[in-house]
């Protein structure tokens, strides 16, 4: 596809919570309906709050592959003022 040829669309953003029901579908709110187009597709972006547990995990693993980088060399760097 030629980039220059490429439709760029506006897009808004609309921000609510809700919960999974136990036919493992979302629940939108009424009022949000009247925005989206029949029959058009719409993209939708999920947000999952991580427990205590994965947020210490994650930053464990992001400082393991930071010092994983980390050579002898760099130390000239440590010395710095």
């Amino acid at each position: 596809m030629n980039p220059t040829s490429q439709k760029h669309h506006a897009m808004n953003a609309y921000e609510f919570q809700t919960t999974v029901t136990p036919d493992h579908k979302l629940n939108i709110p009424d009022a949000l309906f009247g925005k989206f187009e029949t029959h058009k597709t719409i993209r939708v972006i999920v947000l999952i709050n991580e427990s205590a547990d994965e947020e210490q995990a994650w930053a464990h693993l992001t400082a393991e592959q930071f010092l994983a980088g980390y050579d002898d060399s760099d130390a000239v760097y440590d010395q710095l003022e």
